[in-house]
């Protein structure tokens, strides 16, 4: 019976899905007693042990107890002329996968080790993927420490110098010093929040609100949510787009869109500077959102990784322009959820044009997940 066994299973394989790639074969070694069994199984554990209940030294039973005491990760089939009720409850309580019961064709024993791979297979694709959500807390986990230490550190700062008198008694830098700190638990807090909207894109798990939208009405609010800043330095925005805009959207997403964009265009301008918004038809349906600005451009090195995550641009030109590196990743993971995509040209010193392509239908389906690199912001 170990011979036959042997020469049906060298010969045969499981194949997991529809394509040649993914194909299972086996390699089989044989034992004439169980205690035979344990000495190979110390030096080798196998995937599947196929184990008669009736063996010349110790049972079947007893190789089972054995195993379990191990601690074996072994998917074991019992073949066994006696498949008593009693028997079943026995051997699958010290482990027992399955019964292969006597006698049996190749092709019972075929179905039999079929079925036991395919449950293998599902066993390591939870470890894997259990192993991968580790690694994707740990890596979100090390993100945000290094992406908060700088300005908690900074907060921290500004507390001391109120704390300890450096700031002396005039109000007036007093007031510059709770500024400061104010303005680094803002940019904390949008971290988080960018944190959270990407985690939740990436996830499937972010609830969409799906309605009649317009796209000129959250261009306009986004327009005028930045209207102090764009004042404040002599920056013209004007906005082209035509009376109505529809698209089946969430306001929340089209808001993050084009606040993201247009608070973008403003803060990486020139002093006196423009930005134009323009919304037109796309090809095959939709809309899309140019945001061009006169702004310090960027290399085609920059510009080819700026839409993966926490991607800033530093330079002497940026680095005192505040961000979290998540917002144009955002950008892009919500205009695939409308099966578009978002692109940028752009020329140093000249300035950058921002295309955002959303088609007329959302779709239904998430965005794949990245992982996010601790590095990734250097």
């Amino acid at each position: 019976m170990r011979m036959a066994v042997a020469r049906v299973l060298k010969t045969y394989t499981v194949r997991m899905d529809e394509s040649e790639e993914h194909v299972v074969g086996f390699a089989v070694e044989t034992a004439e007693t169980g205690e035979a069994a344990l000495d190979a199984m110390a030096a080798s554990v196998p995937d599947i042990l196929l184990l008669d209940m009736k063996l010349p030294g110790m049972s079947g039973l007893d190789v089972l107890r054995e195993i379990r005491e191990r601690r074996h990760e072994t998917l074991t089939v019992m073949i066994t002329a006696y498949a008593t009720l009693e028997t079943a409850i026995e051997a699958t309580k010290r482990g027992a996968h399955d019964f292969l019961p006597k006698p049996f064709t190749p092709e019972d024993l075929r179905v039999a080790v079929r079925r036991v791979v395919r449950h293998l297979a599902v066993q390591r694709e939870a470890r894997r993927l259990a192993e991968e959500k580790r690694q994707v807390r740990f890596q979100f986990i090390s993100v945000l420490g290094h992406e908060l230490k700088a300005p908690l550190a900074a907060v921290e700062g500004f507390l001391q110098i109120l704390k300890d008198g450096s700031a002396g008694s005039d109000p007036a830098v007093i007031a510059r010093v709770i500024d400061r700190a104010l303005a680094r638990a803002e940019g904390m807090r949008k971290l988080i929040a960018d944190l959270l909207n990407m985690t939740r894109i990436e996830s499937g798990q972010k609830r969409r609100d799906l309605v009649d939208a317009d796209l000129r009405e959250a261009a306009i609010a986004a327009i005028e949510t930045v209207a102090p800043a764009a004042a404040a330095r002599a920056i013209v925005v004007r906005l082209h787009a035509p009376e109505r805009a529809p698209l089946m959207a969430d306001r929340g997403e089209l808001e993050i869109i084009l606040n993201n964009l247009i608070s973008n265009a403003v803060k990486y301008n020139r002093d006196g500077g423009r930005v134009e918004v323009t919304i037109d038809e796309a090809d095959g349906g939709g809309w899309r959102i140019h945001v061009a600005d006169t702004g310090i451009g960027l290399s085609p090195e920059d510009a080819a990784r700026l839409f993966q995550d926490f991607v800033r641009i530093k330079n002497d030109r940026t680095r005192t322009i505040p961000g979290t590196g998540l917002g144009l990743s955002i950008v892009k993971k919500l205009a695939q959820l409308y099966g578009g995509d978002a692109t940028v040209e752009s020329e140093p010193g000249v300035g950058s044009t921002f295309t955002v392509t959303l088609k007329a239908q959302a779709a239904a389906t998430p965005v794949g997940r990245n992982l996010v690199h601790p590095d990734a912001s250097a």
